[in-house]
């Protein structure tokens, strides 16, 4: 069974549509049930890393530490990993071997469309690493 861009980015579409900063709480919350999903599917295994970046960004998001990402992208994100949450879905989560392929092709569809995005996260979080291992370097002296 094949699931089509087209068909992630309507699913995507319907999902952000209804997400709201209540949802990226409750997202939040549910940290383990999403690694859970990520790491025990082969078809969103392959997104682990993609899946802790993002999830980092929507964390630092909430917390106020990282805000230069329009509140859209956060939404698509969220849409993205409540898509996934969701056991009812496009193709539900119970149905042996196809049951995930909708969520990992939602997620992928999220990936390409926020790249830009998610590059820019990526190297705020290594100048954050960056600095603070200079900070400690220095404090040593």
């Amino acid at each position: 069974m094949k699931f089509t861009n087209q068909q992630a980015k309507e699913e995507h579409e319907k999902a952000a549509k209804k997400f709201s900063k209540e949802d990226l709480s409750n997202l939040i919350k549910n940290n383990e049930a999403l690694k859970s999903k990520f790491k025990n599917n082969k078809n969103l295994l392959e997104y682990w890393e993609d899946f802790k970046l993002l999830f980092s960004l929507i964390k630092d998001y909430s917390k106020g530490v990282y805000t230069q990402i329009p509140w859209l992208s956060i939404v698509s994100i969220g849409a993205a990993l409540a898509y996934v949450l969701s056991p009812i879905d496009a193709i539900p989560d119970f149905i042996p071997i196809v049951g995930f392929i909708d969520d990992a092709a939602v997620f992928a569809f999220c990936i390409r469309l926020l790249s830009s995005d998610i590059e820019d996260y990526k190297n705020w979080k290594e100048s954050q690493s960056d600095q603070l291992t200079s900070d400690s370097r220095n404090g040593e002296m």
